[in-house]
């Protein structure tokens, strides 16, 4: 314990906190009731009560800088485009963590973060947790991708992160395990390459090869077609680099929404 960070040292222990990935698709699931939204409630009240939410989101992207938010009140980012107004009036008006956020900085040795006071809750984070922590209770942070890392840059960075769970952190990252917007087909079954895809990640992960999640899969010929652009792919690294040997894995919403979209999420606990 004398290596953490002053700020999270002092934080006292906790049981060690899950580590979520959710698959969060289209922002409409956060107003509409779907059999996802309820699945994130049913989650979130099966959880333990967090300290404090670190969320790992496809929608804060950066380049050459990974960013932790260390605002005292983040706000809610509308980051979209086309969808009802009743969407964009939605607000998350969450605390920020700021004082776990400076400790996660001075947590990871090996990979440089900066501290961000601009960004906020944009929509993969917001709209899971306003299923997940409807009362805006928990104080939450973010910390962005760099999508200048490679994937197996990301799962290392993750991997530093693992403290943070005995401190009473949940770690969530939300993308999608399979995510071509390109290729979206209302009603139509997946994709052969979509199933392809998500069924060799779930193998991966059922038998803890995670470390072939990061260093395997982005090099899978269905990859190319899954991920056009990696950054709903990067988020499922985070709870995947902090798991703990003893941790079962679960899956939930496992199924595929609009023919080339994985909504498969899963907890270690």
């Amino acid at each position: 314990m004398s290596e953490l960070p002053a700020a999270l040292a002092d934080l006292p222990a906790t049981p060690r906190m899950p580590a979520v990935f959710v698959g969060h698709g289209n922002p409409m699931y956060a107003i509409e009731d779907s059999q996802y939204g309820r699945a994130w409630r049913a989650l979130g009240e099966s959880l333990p009560a967090p300290r404090a939410i670190l969320v790992v989101s496809a929608h804060w992207m950066t380049r050459g800088a990974t960013m932790v938010h260390i605002g005292a009140k983040p706000k809610t980012i509308h980051d979209f485009a086309g969808f009802p107004r009743e969407l964009f009036s939605q607000q998350y008006p969450a605390p920020g963590a700021s004082d776990v956020a400076q400790a996660t900085i001075e947590l990871v040795k090996r990979s440089h973060l900066e501290p961000d006071e601009r960004w906020g809750l944009d929509h993969g984070a917001w709209s899971v947790l306003l299923h997940m922590f409807p009362k805006a209770d928990v104080p939450v942070f973010q910390l962005s991708l760099d999508l200048g890392k490679s994937p197996a840059e990301h799962f290392e960075l993750g991997k530093e992160l693992k403290a943070l769970r005995e401190r009473g952190v949940l770690v969530i990252g939300s993308g999608n395990l399979v995510h071509n917007l390109m290729a979206m087909n209302p009603g139509a079954p997946p994709y052969d390459w979509a199933v392809d895809f998500d069924a060799r990640l779930t193998k991966m992960i059922e038998e803890r090869d995670f470390r072939a999640v990061a260093e395997t899969a982005p090099r899978l010929a269905s990859a190319r077609y899954a991920h056009p652009t990696p950054e709903h792919f990067l988020p499922a690294l985070y709870p995947l680099a902090i798991a703990d040997p003893k941790d079962e894995v679960r899956f939930f919403n496992a199924s595929f929404d609009l023919a080339s979209l994985s909504m498969r999420s899963f907890v270690l606990s």
